[in-house]
């Protein structure tokens, strides 16, 4: 591969930049800014805020989470191989069952230590 065809993401990627930065410079001088109180407060779903924000989230919600995306992107990467299954053979199936083999691993792990306990 060439470096001219590296050159189309070159200039898309210059393209991006000098037009995000532009757009956002124009916005900034032609917008009115006239902040008021009633402006600078929260407002949620038409309901104005009357008690104080609710207490932080801990860190268990934070991890749980964390571990839905893993799994959640792990099985996205049995996508391609569900596609490719006839080409792959005996190879693909060993190789989807040893990933997912280490994912049920990894699962057993997590659930062995607490992380998918609420309380």
């Amino acid at each position: 591969m060439s470096l001219a065809s590296y050159a189309v993401i070159g200039l898309l990627l210059i393209t991006a930049t000098i037009m995000g930065t532009t757009l956002l410079l124009v916005g900034r001088f032609v917008r009115p800014s006239r902040p008021t109180p009633a402006k600078l407060q929260p407002y949620e779903s038409g309901v104005p805020d009357v008690n104080p924000p609710r207490a932080r989230f801990t860190p268990r919600f934070y991890l749980v989470a964390l571990l839905f995306v893993i799994f959640d992107v792990e099985a996205i990467f049995l996508y391609p191989w569900a596609v490719a299954f006839d080409a792959l053979a005996l190879y693909g199936y060993v190789q989807a069952a040893l990933f997912v083999g280490l994912l049920l691993v990894g699962l057993l792990y997590e659930w062995k230590k607490g992380a998918l306990e609420w309380v």
